[in-house]
């Protein structure tokens, strides 16, 4: 992607992963960017926060963080979140040598308060203080994980599916759909529980796809919490509570779905399929393949295939 508007100061490195999408901060009150670059030096991040804004940032990829007086929240991959500029200025950096792939939606908080001047009430309580405080000051939110609609929306922005005269338009309603992502406090109490419900199930997803990633070294629990921002201990009740497998009898069951395929293929032997999802020991690559897939894995590709529900 290459934009035809110059990049801002704070992008001048990476100037070629920095497109605006949508608007214009000086002329509309509201950007939207598209950022995909990587930095051999640590990047100040925070160079790019106008003050009396309001920026919503969804992080796909790379590691960034903001620090506001002693408190530092850190933005993971697929994790979004939000910061006020104010009075009280913010320090922020995006590591060096990181793949960052991110969009922000960036609005001044008068273009905020003039859009929502009848709909403050239906706010939620962070949001109503940041757009319209009792006093200016610059506020931090603890970033959260990705929702999937978020993700896909993101993922879509960088190939729009629609013609280009229609692309301002399109991009105007993605901006308006991701801010209503942010903004609104539902007021029914079951409309809550079931958002809390829909948290869970994506925190599950990301996992899933976190653990098939990389079969031959997942994650540890600890590192999973950390993407998908919770405990590690949370996101082992809710994965056994919605998928019916502890995560690594999950794990266990993917790797040798992923090795029955490869046996199936022909292109691998059984040592080769072993060392392929991670197995170092043959006998116990042997056992889990015999317990989860029904047959010892010399026998497999000549034995009824039997697939497994995940």
């Amino acid at each position: 992607m290459t934009g035809e508007i110059p990049a801002p100061a704070a992008w001048t490195n990476v100037r070629h992963g920095w497109q605006q999408l949508y608007g214009s901060f000086e002329e509309q009150g509201v950007s939207l960017e598209w950022h995909d670059f990587k930095s051999s030096h640590p990047l100040d991040w925070a160079e790019s926060f106008r003050p009396s804004s309001i920026e919503f940032c969804l992080n796909l990829d790379g590691r960034g963080a903001i620090r506001r007086g002693s408190a530092t929240h850190d933005y993971g991959p697929s994790s979004s979140g939000y910061y006020a500029v104010g009075a009280e200025p913010l320090l922020a950096t995006r590591q060096a040598h990181d793949h960052h792939r991110f969009v922000t939606l960036e609005y001044s908080r008068a273009h905020l308060q003039s859009q929502l001047a009848n709909s403050e009430a239906d706010l939620t309580p962070a949001m109503r203080a940041a757009i319209f405080p009792k006093r200016e000051q610059s506020i931090v939110s603890a970033p959260q994980p990705m929702s999937a609609e978020q993700r896909a929306i993101v993922a879509s922005l960088a190939e729009p599916p629609v013609p280009k005269a229609a692309r301002i338009l399109w991009y105007q309603s993605k901006a308006l759909e991701l801010m209503s992502h942010f903004l609104f406090e539902p007021k029914d109490p079951e409309m809550f529980c079931m958002r809390q419900k829909k948290v869970a199930r994506d925190r599950v997803v990301r996992t899933k796809e976190l653990l098939v990633r990389d079969l031959a070294n997942p994650p540890t629990l600890e590192a999973l919490g950390q993407e998908v921002g919770c405990s590690p201990f949370y996101l082992s009740r809710i994965f056994s509570r919605e998928v019916g497998l502890t995560i690594p009898q999950f794990l266990r069951n993917a790797r040798m779905e992923r090795a029955a395929e490869l046996l199936r293929s022909g292109r691998y032997n059984v040592t080769e399929a072993a060392t392929e999802v991670g197995y170092s020991s043959l006998s116990h690559f042997s056992k889990a393949f015999c317990e989860t897939i029904g047959c010892c894995p010399v026998l497999y590709p000549a034995a009824k295939h039997i697939v497994l529900d995940r």
